[in-house]
């Protein structure tokens, strides 16, 4: 049996789907049950509430570990009910950002859960994306006001990953024996800036979107996270960004390819697929 935490985001509704593909046997561990995906076994609980996950990982053997926010606090509680569950592997959704050296603040947050995983003696196969293709929908909130993108990275490269990629090879991971010990660091095939993303989604959806560099920390803050962020977590993001603009990210893995064998999706095949999602944003009149 697999438990699969994070099932409500972009990630976690791509991964039910490829379990439920191959067949395995899963559920998946929701605060509300009514935002889980359809048509799967699903458990009640909170990772804030260690006392509610003994039932969810009863008769779990493989875990897909995701945590929310910038803690470690989730991420003891999920691995200590796996350790007393007798759960045999651990996936987890860790990040490219891990890597860093020297390592930025958005990094430590992952190492550190990495850590915690590791001190359990869990066998565990840690999955480190890069930027992930979803983020694009935070341009949003920019797009209905005023038909543009904010862009905190200007000539930096990276290599945005889909996350139906990221959920293929968790589920590969998951359902396939020899991953354990494992570090994948999953990247799509193409180094872009923001500005060929929004060219790139302009061509797709047949719009003319302006992209304007961003003026201030707090408009660095709001490209990623339009409704704001907690001070540790916007202080991350603008280094992340200023990293990001010098070209730490400007690299590529083959790793999605050698385990999917096939090459990732490109961020056109992404916004092709997600198109309906900008069709409705306008800017609004005297914007």
């Amino acid at each position: 049996m697999i438990l699969v935490t994070g099932a409500t985001g972009h990630i976690g509704r791509e991964l039910t789907g490829e379990l439920a593909a191959k067949g395995a046997k899963f559920r998946v561990l929701v605060r509300d049950p009514a935002r889980a995906p359809g048509g799967v076994e699903r458990v009640v609980g909170d990772l804030g509430e260690p006392d509610t996950l003994t039932p969810a990982f009863d008769g779990v053997d493989r875990l897909f570990l995701l945590m929310p926010g910038i803690g470690t606090d989730f991420t003891r509680h999920a691995v200590a009910a796996a350790k007393a569950a007798g759960v045999r592997h651990i996936v987890h959704l860790s990040s490219a950002h891990a890597m860093g050296d020297p390592m930025p603040a958005m990094g430590r947050w992952h190492h550190d859960r990495e850590e915690i995983i590791r001190a359990s003696g869990i066998p565990a196969t840690f999955l480190r994306p890069g930027g992930f293709m979803t983020n694009a929908l935070d341009w949003l909130p920019t797009l209905a006001e005023g038909g543009y993108v904010l862009d905190p990275s200007g000539p930096g490269r990276f290599a945005p990953v889909d996350v139906a990629d990221i959920a293929a090879v968790a589920a590969l991971v998951l359902t396939e024996d020899g991953h354990e010990g494992e570090e994948y660091v999953l990247t799509g095939d193409e180094l872009l800036t923001l500005s060929d993303e929004v060219r790139i989604l302009s061509e797709t959806i047949g719009r003319d979107l302006r992209v304007r560099e961003v003026a201030t920390p707090e408009e660095v803050v709001r490209a990623r996270f339009p409704a704001g962020a907690p001070k540790a977590l916007a202080d991350a993001i603008v280094e992340g960004f200023t990293q990001m603009r010098a070209g730490a990210a400007a690299y590529r893995t083959d790793t999605v390819e050698r385990l999917l064998g096939r090459k990732p999706r490109t961020f056109a095949d992404w916004c092709a697929r997600n198109a309906g999602a900008f069709s409705s944003p306008r800017p609004r009149q005297g914007a």
